[in-house]
């Protein structure tokens, strides 16, 4: 046959992504969207996400990717994914509305004979209860993870595909996208492939969460967490890939939105998930480290501290802010004047009273009597300490990811503290 035509119904992080992956692999691809404005956007260059190699990579591919506001254009495509975001509330649970509407604007336009495929995250029995005896419909799990999702969508390390008979062969459009991805393809039930997904994020959270635990024991006990990391990546049962770095809780709202989903199906069905409870509980308590922090080494010892703030999303190399730790700091530290920089997030007024935003990182260090780097971002791991303590009014300097040099820190006079190891002193 020759091949087959993709769609992409949801022009959001998944589906914007997702398509120009499609595209960039060789196969004529609509992104669609009912949004005109977005379509114009898009039709122009100008994508609503920021990731790594993304702008480069919908270039390359701009011969083979069409973005359409016209459902009427999904009739000409074999394969059509469903692939709007999932919105989740502060409490992780999900918002599972836009992809019925999606799902029906697909049914009403598509062919016969497409393949439809769901790509967004749902709740386990979702697909089975949107079987149509009139249409072939697949569930796929999407692992995009911010800030990598060109990686992820081009070099997949497997295809997980819910189906409604996993002993029948995938229909011919979809087997041929799927393998032009050089991947292995697991065929399963639609719910076991819906649980899949939440699986791999519950043993991501198993691994970030013991990470977290054990590194705070190092910073109250001597111990450094990043020399015993080596020790546990040799160790065959661990392994070199595990999530092993502490972090500040749980952010960016899909590992929230499936540690809420095993909650409630467990208290449904009679299952014990204290240990995921225990889970968020540890994340709720990792997120206010840089808040104790502060209270113990600036707040109760400076009169109307000014603070420095560096970093607003959730995490480096995306604009995505959902469940930042640096915006539950803000929030926190209303009282006090904050100056802050974000390479690509705006701060916005409704976040803090009394904040004001920094041409750069060392602008915003000015006269501050602390500065808390909350993302990661590469521009700031090239900060030099001694310019930092040159600029900072105060000593106190919060990294929690060891974005600076701590032997440089400590020369400078810096007070440094990080995750995982007692904090340095100043001299």
């Amino acid at each position: 046959m020759t091949a087959p035509r993709i769609a992409y119904a949801g022009m959001t992080h998944l589906g914007v992504c997702s398509a120009i992956a499609a595209a960039s692999k060789g196969f004529l691809t609509i992104g669609f969207s009912p949004d005109r404005d977005l379509i114009a956007a898009l039709a122009c260059g100008q994508l609503p996400v920021v990731e790594p190699a993304l702008d480069d990579l919908n270039r390359r591919s701009s011969k083979l990717i069409r973005f359409s506001a016209d459902a009427n254009e999904l009739a000409s495509c074999d394969v059509i994914y469903v692939a709007p975001d999932v919105p989740t509330d502060a409490a992780g649970t999900s918002n599972l509305a836009p992809i019925d509407a999606m799902l029906d604007v697909v049914h009403a336009h598509a062919r016969a004979d497409a393949v439809v495929v769901i790509l967004s995250q749902v709740t386990p029995g979702f697909t089975r209860s949107r079987r149509r005896p009139d249409r072939q419909l697949y569930y796929q799990v999407e692992t995009l993870i911010f800030g990598r999702a060109v990686e992820r969508a081009t070099k997949p390390e497997r295809f997980i595909i819910g189906c409604a008979d996993p002993s029948l062969p995938l229909p011919k459009p979809i087997d041929t996208y799927l393998k032009a991805f050089n991947c292995p393809i697991l065929a399963m039930r639609y719910e076991s492939a819906e649980l899949a997904k939440i699986a791999i994020n519950c043993c991501l959270v198993a691994s970030v969460s013991t990470s977290n635990t054990l590194a705070e024991l190092c910073e109250n006990i001597g111990a450094d967490w990043s020399e015993i990391v080596p020790a546990l990546r040799l160790d065959r049962r661990i392994g070199p890939y595990a999530y092993l770095s502490p972090g500040l809780g749980i952010a960016g709202g899909n590992l929230e939105r499936d540690l809420a989903t095993v909650v409630s199906l467990g208290d449904s069905h009679g299952t014990d998930v204290g240990v995921v409870r225990a889970w968020q509980a540890n994340s709720r308590h990792r997120c206010e480290w840089a808040l104790r922090t502060l209270h113990a080494s600036v707040l109760g010892n400076v009169r109307d501290p000014r603070l420095a703030l560096l970093g607003l999303a959730y995490k480096e190399d995306t604009h995505s802010t959902k469940n930042s730790p640096a915006l539950a700091l803000l929030a926190a530290l209303a009282p006090y004047v904050m100056t802050v920089f974000d390479p690509v997030v705006a701060p916005q007024a409704e976040w803090h009273p009394r904040l004001h935003r920094a041409a750069d990182a060392l602008d915003a260090c000015r006269d501050a009597d602390a500065l808390i780097i909350m993302t990661p971002w590469p521009e700031f791991k090239e900060l030099k300490p001694r310019d930092i303590a040159a600029t900072l009014r105060g000593k106190i300097v919060l990294d929690p990811f060891v974005c600076l040099d701590r032997a440089a820190c400590r020369e400078a006079g810096l007070s440094h503290h990080v995750l995982g190891a007692p904090a340095l002193p100043s001299t």
